[in-house]
């Protein structure tokens, strides 16, 4: 197939920016169908603001981040929040917020809990 620059209007500044040939390749490399919505500042300003870095390949659109942008993908920090383990009493930070209605453990009274499971 091939593809010609195109001219599209940027969903949050409006400005215009081009989508480039090599762009639009891009895109039908990896199976996308929608066309960007987002000028490339405008889309580094978003992927910045969820915590996924920015920059990257042609466009912006190769680049870093990722799975929300936590653990070793994103570079960004998960909060964290303080807790007593239900075992042994022993002040701990989980990376998720206690509803009060399960107990939470440490990692070491968790892992003594539950066998290792395969994640295959």
């Amino acid at each position: 197939m091939s593809y010609t620059d195109k001219m599209l209007t940027c969903v949050d500044c409006g400005a215009q920016f081009t989508f480039s040939v090599e762009d639009q390749e891009y895109h039908a490399s990896r199976g996308f169908t929608n066309e960007p919505k987002r000028c490339s500042s405008c889309r580094q300003a978003r992927k910045a603001e969820r915590g996924q870095g920015g920059s990257g390949g042609s466009g912006g659109y190769g680049g870093s981040g990722g799975y929300g942008g936590y653990g070793g993908y994103g570079g960004s920090s998960r909060p964290m929040y303080p807790v007593v383990c239900a075992e042994c009493g022993q002040r701990t930070e989980v990376p998720f917020e206690p509803r009060g209605d399960r107990p939470v453990y440490c990692r070491s009274c968790y892992a003594a809990r539950e066998p290792a499971r395969s994640r295959y």
